[in-house]
C-alpha cells in the first residue's frame, strides 16, 4: 500500500507546484502595483479598448439564432478535421476496422451536412 501512495508524489508536487507558480503569477503582479504606485485607475484606463469605440448597445442583447447555429456547424466540421488526422496517421495501425468505423463517422457527417444545407441553416439573409 505504502509503494502505491509514493507512486503519487511526484504527481502531488507537480500539482502543488503548478499551484504555487499560478497563483503567484496571477498576485505578485497585482501586489506589486500597489506597491510600486502604478495602480492609478482613471476613466481612460477603464474604458472601452476592445474595439476603440463606446458600445452602443447593451452588451446583454440577444444574438439572431443563426448566428448559434453557423457557430455550431463550425465547430462540428473543424472536429471532423480534428478527428481525420490522428486518423489518417495511425490508420496502418487500426486496420480494416478502424476504416470502416471513420467511413461511418463520415456518411453520418455528410448527412448532417446536406440536411443543414436543405433546411437553410447556411444560409444569412
Amino acid at each position: 500500500m505504502q509503494n502505491v501512495a509514493a507512486g503519487y508524489l511526484p504527481i502531488l508536487l507537480f500539482l502543488a507546484i503548478a499551484l504555487f507558480i499560478s497563483t503567484a503569477f496571477v498576485v505578485l503582479p497585482m501586489i506589486v502595483s500597489r506597491l510600486t504606485g502604478s495602480h492609478q485607475p482613471n476613466a481612460s484606463k477603464l474604458g472601452e479598448y476592445e474595439c476603440g469605440f463606446p458600445a452602443f448597445e447593451d452588451a446583454r442583447a440577444q444574438f439572431d439564432v443563426r448566428f448559434y447555429l453557423v457557430a455550431i456547424l463550425f465547430i462540428i466540421f473543424d472536429l471532423e478535421a480534428a478527428f481525420l488526422f490522428p486518423w489518417a496517421v495511425s490508420l496502418h495501425g487500426i486496420g480494416w476496422t478502424g476504416w470502416g468505423a471513420m467511413m461511418i463517422f463520415l456518411v453520418e457527417l455528410v448527412l448532417g451536412y446536406a440536411y443543414a444545407w436543405k433546411v437553410g441553416a447556411l444560409e444569412w439573409e
